[in-house]
């Protein structure tokens, strides 16, 4: 068999340049498509997708020769194709690949130099997809560079391991083996649709859409430019006379670069639509806005209070969230007049900082609350103020409605929030620390212009952003792939979410970032006890680690009963993307006074044994027998591949 590791050149002959021009034109858009998703999620889509085109426009035959992988014997069709790909992958790693020592808040160095084509007063991006193209994005975002070529490599172009790894090693890649077990890995977590995916219009950087550039920033930076020639002419004015210069005492030099990072005057401010043209669709995209957004008095005290909160201060801070001073100059979000208090809302990009100071000059606060990782979701909304049994929210630029609904009545149709031209929500109703007779959430619905389609839940839980409420379904029959978790909107979800509300008390307060309702197995109940539905709610926390809850749905005579909590675990994988399987158990009464123990677990299970007051063992995912009113139980189970899967929790 031909190995792939030794590549040929492709000779630069007028036939071979003719036939690399038609197989340009033809790849031409799945060229760009593999440079766009190969270069860094972390630039502006606008900026990819002229990076793409670039890297796809400059693959013809140069002065240098590529080596192409490959056995002699392949047409010379595919070995040009081949070239062309390796050129495009060469092209897109160099504009991914950052320099040792390259500050992190710049683009990559490739990114910065001015390639044909070039667009000026003009932002193009591919046109918003759903929320299944989200999460690609976001998957794809967190693997490398190399990564994502390979993963486009295999799931696009259908390419075999070996022709995969030969490319990415001919384009430069030093351990192209191991990125394509990576590329396998983001594969596995992808599922079955990632094809289609990622040839839908969210990826495809040829058919993109239009939009002017700030036109209010850009007669600002004229005047800046202006601004800019007359002080450089002062400066040299002035450091050309007798006795300029500058004092080069250390302790002047650093009490310089304090002011600095305190001056107020020095606050990072995003574009008013810098949202609608990134791949980073978070906190860090958020437009200055409020009242008072140019009170440098009011945003002084409050960098103040962040650098070093005196002792008056009442500072707050979710688990998990440091409370040192900000690291990097701050992003400035909100800076305005709430319920009576000034509010001052401002990130680092890895926290939240909402500082306070009411009116009649009482007590000022500070709550900091991690926020790294954000995205479209869990950066959608942030608490502004929260009093008397209400609270008003600070939304997103990007969220285009806003509604209220209570979980406990999935019946009845949201209701229309107000929102003002800043951003703000009119007063919301929130949950109390006790009782359960009230669930309000939000349901927002993002713009077109980033994710059609696209309308989710958050609840208040306490912390400075809501929690985003997701939804997985039951599994099919056999031993269908895992289901992902989806919005909370539908019918379904709204039902299940009804009796799982009140369960959510619990993780008041705790940096939680979302908390999913996953329907894992159904049962008929022994004696016609009915239809039972075993849940694992997820609360995943900022910090990474998750609690769980382990609920079992009986029949009810309301459709917001809450279900019983048979089992928890804190700081737990089991219910997520790297704990799939799970089994739990319980005791259940039937309908004639018969005492049962009942178990199940999820797709993979095929046998459950129950040991202890009672021995059993049944085949397939569901388990119920007769059982004594007393004594301990223990309940395990066995997956499709033989391994053995205790029960969750306690």
């Amino acid at each position: 068999m031909p190995t792939l590791r030794r590549g040929r050149p492709v000779p630069r002959t007028r036939m071979a340049t003719d036939r690399a021009e038609a197989a340009l034109v033809e790849q031409y858009t799945a060229l760009v498509r593999l440079a766009y998703l190969t270069l860094p999620a972390a630039l502006s889509r606008h900026r990819r997708v002229l990076m793409a085109h670039a890297a796809a426009q400059r693959a013809l035959p140069g002065a240098r020769p590529v080596r192409v992988p490959g056995p002699r014997t392949e047409a010379a069709p595919a070995r040009t194709e081949d070239a062309l790909r390796v050129r495009v992958l060469r092209a897109a790693l160099a504009g991914a690949h950052r320099p040792t020592g390259w500050p992190a808040v710049l683009p990559p160095p490739r990114a910065l130099m001015p390639r044909l084509p070039l667009v000026w007063g003009l932002r193009l991006f591919p046109r918003a997809g759903g929320a299944e193209e989200i999460a690609l994005g976001q998957a794809l975002a967190g693997a490398s560079a190399p990564a994502r070529a390979a993963f486009v490599l295999r799931r696009v172009d259908g390419f075999p391991a070996g022709r995969t790894a030969a490319l990415l090693g001919a384009a430069g890649v030093t351990d192209p083996e191991a990125v394509v077990r990576e590329a396998a890995a983001l594969d596995a977590g992808a599922g079955a649709p990632a094809e289609a995916l990622l040839r839908s219009q969210e990826f495809d950087a040829c058919s993109v859409q239009t939009r002017p550039t700030d036109l209010i920033r850009r007669g600002r930076r004229k005047r800046a430019a202006w601004a800019v020639g007359a002080l450089a002419v002062i400066t040299a004015v002035v450091l050309t006379a007798p006795g300029g210069g500058h004092d080069e005492r250390p302790e002047v030099r650093a009490g310089a670069a304090r002011a600095s990072a305190l001056d107020a005057g020095r606050l990072s401010r995003a574009a008013a639509d810098e949202w609608a043209d990134t791949s980073r669709v978070d906190f860090t995209v958020w437009p200055a806005r409020g009242g008072r957004a140019d009170d440098e008095a009011l945003l002084a005290r409050a960098l103040d209070t962040w650098a070093a909160p005196a002792d008056t201060v009442a500072v707050t801070t979710t688990p998990g969230t440091p409370a040192d001073a900000p690291p990097r100059t701050p992003r400035l979000l909100f800076a305005g007049n709430v319920d009576g208090r000034a509010v001052v809302l401002l990130t680092d990009g890895d926290r939240l900082a909402r500082y306070g100071e009411p009116a009649d000059g009482g007590r000022a606060t500070l709550a900091l609350a991690r926020v790294d990782d954000a995205d479209v979701t869990t950066a959608a909304a942030v608490v502004l103020s929260r009093e008397d049994g209400a609270a008003r929210y600070l939304t997103a630029p990007w969220i285009s409605e806003a509604n209220r609904r209570d979980l406990l009545r999935p019946d009845t149709p949201a209701k229309p929030l107000h929102v003002s031209r800043d951003g703000v929500t009119d007063a919301v109703p929130v949950t109390g620390a006790g009782g359960c007779s009230r669930r309000p959430v939000l349901q927002l619905r993002s713009s077109a212009r980033i994710v059609e389609h696209h309308a989710f839940l958050v609840a208040d839980l306490g912390g400075l952003s809501p929690v985003h409420l997701t939804y997985t379904p039951l599994p099919g029959h056999g031993t269908p792939p895992p289901r992902q978790p989806r919005e909370a909107t539908s019918g379904t979800a709204l039902l299940a979410w009804a009796r799982t509300a009140c369960g959510l008390g619990p993780w008041r307060g705790g940096a939680v970032r979302a908390v999913n309702a996953w329907d894992f197995a159904e049962q008929e109940l022994p004696e016609r006890g009915g239809h039972a539905v075993w849940s694992c709610a997820r609360a995943s926390t900022w910090r990474g680690p998750g609690d769980v809850a382990l609920l079992l749905r009986t029949p009810a005579s309301t459709a917001a009963a809450p279900a019983r909590v048979v089992a928890r675990a804190r700081d737990t994988a089991a219910c997520s993307r790297f704990g799939q399987h799970v089994v739990a158990s319980a005791r259940w009464t039937s309908p004639k006074g018969h005492a049962y123990v009942v178990a199940a677990g999820s797709r993979a299970v095929t046998r459950i044994s129950v040991s202890g007051a009672v021995e059993a063992t049944r085949p397939g995912r569901t388990l119920a027998v007769r059982a004594p009113e007393r004594g301990a139980v223990r309940v395990t189970a066995r997956l499709d591949n033989g391994d053995r899967l205790p029960q969750v929790g306690s």
